[in-house]
C-alpha cells in the first residue's frame, strides 16, 4: 500500500464576521499560484447541518440512510457523508486521502495546530491567551496591534495589509518544503 504524505495543516482562526473566508481564499490563490495543492476544512459554526442541494441522488441517498455518498463527473468528486458528528481529526483523514500539500482550516479556534488569529476589536484580545500555537494575528482595529505588538514575538497584521497573506503563504511553502 503507498504511504500518504503528510500536509501541513494551518489554521484561520477568529470570530463570526473577522475575515477568515477571505483570508483563507487568498491563502488558496496564493498557494496554488506557488504550485501547491490545498484541501479546506470549514466549520459551520452557524448551528444545524449545513445545505445539501436537495432533490439531488447524492441527498436523497443521505436522506434514505447512506453514511456517505460520492458523485463524480468532470473531474470534480463531491462528498457527502452523514452520521451523529464529525471530529475534527475524522474531518483531516478525509483530506489527507486527497494528498494535498496543505490542509486550510477555517475555524475549530480551539484546536492546537498552528494558526492565524482574525480579531475584531479590541474585546476579541483574550483570544490571544486562551488559543494555542497562534503564528500571525490579523486586527482589524490598528489601537490592538499598536496594544499588543510590544508584549509578543507573533507578527501583528492589520487586516488591511497584504503583508499578512504573504507572510502565511512563504509560511505554508517553507513549512511543505520540509515535508517533502
Amino acid at each position: 500500500m503507498a504511504m500518504v504524505k503528510e500536509p501541513v495543516i494551518f489554521q484561520v482562526s477568529g470570530y463570526q464576521n473577522s475575515g477568515k473566508t477571505t483570508l483563507v481564499n487568498k491563502i488558496i490563490s496564493g498557494l496554488k499560484g506557488k504550485g501547491l495543492s490545498v484541501v479546506t476544512i470549514k466549520h459551520h459554526g452557524h448551528g444545524g447541518k449545513p445545505e445539501t442541494p436537495e432533490g439531488k441522488d447524492s441527498s436523497n441517498h443521505i436522506e434514505s440512510g447512506a453514511a456517505a455518498s460520492i458523485v463524480e463527473g468532470g473531474g470534480r468528486l463531491l462528498l457527502q457523508a452523514e452520521k451523529k458528528s464529525w471530529s475534527l481529526e475524522e474531518q483531516i483523514n478525509i483530506a489527507v486521502q486527497l494528498q494535498p500539500d496543505v490542509v486550510l482550516i477555517e475555524g475549530h479556534k480551539k484546536a492546537s495546530y498552528p494558526k492565524a488569529l482574525m480579531l475584531r476589536s479590541d474585546e476579541d484580545r483574550y483570544l490571544i491567551e486562551e488559543l494555542t500555537n497562534i503564528c500571525a494575528l490579523f486586527c482589524w482595529e490598528d489601537k490592538v496591534i499598536k496594544h499588543k505588538a510590544a508584549d509578543l514575538e507573533t507578527p501583528f497584521f492589520s487586516i488591511r495589509d497584504p503583508k499578512g497573506t504573504e507572510w502565511i503563504i512563504e509560511y505554508l511553502v517553507s513549512e511543505s518544503k520540509k515535508k517533502k
